[in-house]
């Protein structure tokens, strides 16, 4: 059986970490590709990965390359790509700089790799799969932006924290932009079965929900000098799996969005059933009030935002 094709678009913490997972969980032969001051270096890091290859007990082939001849004909395309967020720099600050990067990638992988299913984690993500989705011209269902299952893996988290349970137990979901705006959807939140509500007051959960939306930003203000990467890269090696091996997982991702939830034609995060095809159907969750008014309110923040991302890119 042919293994699939994997190529990886930016070879940074994110993407070289996404290569290690992919590769480790033998989803498929990968290519590492970026284009950067030193030729080698997705080279090197490709060769280095394929080296723990023995001890490690996986069986995969890995390219690391400068040139996008290596990537045709790619099953999947990761889109990493674009200048990370720095202390005091918000995901809007991105915006201008990586529209004008994934952009050009987008056309690259268009003429590559026309079948391609694409997942985009470069930042600000509401605004780059809606960029990618202009450029490729893709069919919606094959371009995805990696968001919700990353949001919601720091909710379980930080809930596993506050209960002092296993992470296993947490249920959750999260839908809308990534970012300040993302929406925590108690009803669809619980700890082994048990509704969330009936464990952790109020006041507290909007705290841990706060928390969640500063994730990202937490994590930059930590490392000083970089941004998060295990975790996006866990949640983006989750999507590559469930689309090779058509899994058909209910995740939240942001996905092309016309009449589901009103969103009239934008990415927004909703849950998904994603399988080889991309995204097969959206979900469409029945509400509560506070949950839908906080819904809107994060389409209106992803709608400008991709607005603003139009206008400088005119």
């Amino acid at each position: 059986m042919r293994r699939a094709k994997i190529s990886i678009i930016g070879a940074g913490n994110v993407g070289a970490t996404t290569a290690h997972w992919c590769a480790a969980a033998e989803l498929g032969d990968v290519v590492l590709l970026d284009i950067p001051a030193t030729e080698g270096m997705p080279a090197g890091k490709a060769l280095d990965l394929f080296q723990a290859a023995p001890i490690m007990g996986f069986d995969a082939r890995l390219t690391g390359t400068t040139d996008w001849a290596e990537t045709a004909g790619s099953d999947v395309v990761v889109v990493t790509a674009g200048i990370a967020r720095k202390p005091g720099m918000s995901r809007d600050d991105l915006l201008s700089t990586n529209a004008k990067i994934v952009g050009d990638v987008a056309a690259r992988i268009r003429d590559t790799s026309p079948q391609a299913v694409v997942i985009v984690v470069s930042n600000p993500l509401d605004a780059m799969v809606q960029r990618t989705f202009q450029v490729t011209g893709f069919p919606p269902q094959r371009v995805i932006g990696q968001a919700g299952i990353l949001d919601t893996a720091r909710f379980r988290a930080f809930l596993a924290m506050e209960l002092g349970v296993s992470v296993e137990d947490i249920s959750a979901m999260l839908l809308g932009g990534h970012g300040d705006t993302m929406v925590p959807i108690p009803s669809c939140t619980s700890v082994g079965g048990i509704p969330v509500t009936q464990l952790i007051p109020a006041d507290r959960l909007e705290e841990i929900v706060t928390r969640t939306r500063n994730g990202g930003a937490e994590i930059v203000a930590l490392l000083k000098t970089g941004s998060a990467y295990y975790a996006p890269a866990a949640a983006t090696t989750q999507m590559v799996e469930a689309i090779v091996r058509d899994k058909k997982r209910l995740v939240p991702c942001a996905a092309y969005c016309d009449k589901e939830y009103g969103v009239g034609g934008y990415f927004v995060g909703v849950p998904v059933i994603l399988g080889s095809a991309g995204i097969e159907k959206i979900i469409e969750l029945d509400l509560l009030a506070g949950e839908r008014a906080a819904l809107d309110k994060s389409i209106a923040a992803v709608k400008e935002l991709v607005s603003v991302m139009n206008r400088l890119s005119a």
